[in-house]
């Protein structure tokens, strides 16, 4: 991994100011693409376009989609459509190809397209551009190497060497049979250990081949990359025909995309944003949460408004209003992460929800018992045994701790029920919810003590 030091970054503007082509090129020889990506996040966009003339097609291109969206779009969007087709397109994989001309208007997509040369290329492209954004067909490439079982081992090798000549990296050979279908793969080694076997069907291997259906969640896809450890999978349609592959890289970048969404909407973000955001961008996703947190906070300030007449006979009461809010809202976020990490990773069934939630409440329970009992034994100390406070916090926070146990694991069940992302109950969500509650528990349980004890 290459770090840019303050004597790099220096140099690499000297060389851009005296407009030392030679000087720059042989420096930007050694760097990956995406090194050269980071580097061109730390220039203006002058300085940008003349790194990038430097770059040979394939490396440009390839540096592109290193890019962050908005870099990307900050270096496009004065280039030409048709210098996008023949200088960048007709350089990248299908799969990569289709990412960049998503992110262009409408218009500009069709005119992009209509330069592109490779008119199979174009096709493909068009293909994949019908697929909805979250499936696996939004994801594949069309990049690999095709075999029918029918063949012979000659016409196998002739007609592979053909397909390999446009493309960078070869994982698997994939058999199909005369209706397109997949049939299974062909193991390299067969093609030397068999050369002389009569049809492709007889050395193929079906016994561990894993597809992937074209509409089906990228979640679904990337739980089974992480379950069967593989490299690339194949794509089909609804009936079985081959139509694309799916490569790890493509769903390792899904992944942390999806990681980034979670973290942040736990975090009360409303939409993506990076730091380098300006304040109108960021204001906007932090906003929303903050305002529904204020109405909780002033949802509170009502419920303990009401119960003014409590705290005149007992001001003790109040020093413990944020141990209840607190606690519950650590216990609901404790719940509803495992929940959320269990649906994520797949260790969590939807059809195990009830099983979960009885595990939640043994769980609620013990935990309920331990904090209310160590509470009670410290107030005992500080007031007294028979004290409405003493009695009021301990009930009201086993009580507190087992709903909260119970809320935190059955709000992220029914948000994925919902096809709502569940990640939105680690965040404010829970927190907010079980503080309100938390408060209207003990003040109820502390008025029905004082009024029972008089």
């Amino acid at each position: 991994m290459k770090e840019f030091t303050e004597e790099f970054l220096k140099n690499i503007n000297q060389l851009v100011e005296n407009n030392d082509r030679e000087g720059a090129k042989t420096i930007l020889e050694d760097l990956h693409p995406a090194d050269v990506a980071e580097l061109l996040q730390q220039l203006d966009t002058d300085d940008a376009e003349f790194i990038i003339s430097l770059l040979n097609e394939d490396t440009a291109a390839e540096m592109l989609m290193e890019l962050d969206e908005e870099d990307r779009h900050r270096l496009l969007e004065n280039m030409p459509n048709k210098d996008i087709a023949k200088h960048v397109i007709e350089h990248l994989d299908t799969d990569d190809a289709v990412d960049l001309i998503q992110e262009l208007d409408k218009e500009d997509q069709e005119e992009v397209l209509s330069h592109v040369d490779d008119v199979e290329q174009a096709g493909s492209i068009i293909d994949l551009l019908k697929y909805d954004e979250d499936t696996a067909g939004a994801l594949m490439g069309k990049e690999m190497i095709v075999v029918n079982e029918n063949w012979s081992m000659p016409e196998c090798v002739k007609r592979m060497r053909e397909q390999a000549e446009d493309m960078d990296e070869i994982f698997y050979v994939y058999v199909v049979d005369d209706d397109k279908k997949l049939r299974g793969i062909l193991p390299l080694k067969k093609l030397i250990t068999h050369p002389s076997v009569s049809k492709i069907k007889h050395v193929m291997d079906d016994s561990e081949l894993i597809s992937v259906k074209t509409d089906e969640p990228i979640d679904e896809v990337v739980l089974a990359f992480e379950k069967y450890d593989l490299a690339v999978m194949p794509v089909v349609d609804s009936i079985g025909r081959l139509v694309g592959r799916i490569t790890f890289d493509d769903v390792m970048d899904e992944a942390r995309e999806q990681t980034e969404r979670d973290y942040q909407l736990a975090s009360g973000l409303s939409t993506d944003i990076e730091t380098r955001d300006n304040i109108f961008t960021q204001t906007k996703a932090r906003l929303p949460w903050l305002l529904i947190g204020m109405i909780g906070g002033l949802a509170n300030s009502v419920i303990l408004g009401g119960f003014e007449a409590g705290f005149a006979t007992n001001p003790t009461m109040a020093l413990f209003i944020p141990l209840i809010g607190g606690t519950g809202g650590n216990v609901g976020i404790q719940s509803s992460a495992i929940v959320v990490q269990g649906l994520a990773n797949g260790s969590l069934d939807l059809r195990h929800a009830s099983k979960q939630l009885g595990k939640e409440m043994g769980v609620g329970i013990i935990n309920a018992l331990t904090i209310s009992l160590l509470v009670f034994i410290y107030n005992c100390f500080r007031l007294e045994p028979t004290n409405v406070t003493t009695i009021a916090v301990s009930l009201s926070l086993f009580s507190v701790v087992i709903f909260a146990s119970v809320f935190g694991t059955f709000v992220p069940l029914t948000l994925e029920k919902l096809k709502i992302d569940p990640a939105l109950a680690t965040g404010p969500f829970i927190s907010i919810s079980n503080d309100i509650i938390g408060m209207l528990i003990y003040m109820l349980v502390s008025s029905a003590l004082l009024s029972s004890l008089g």
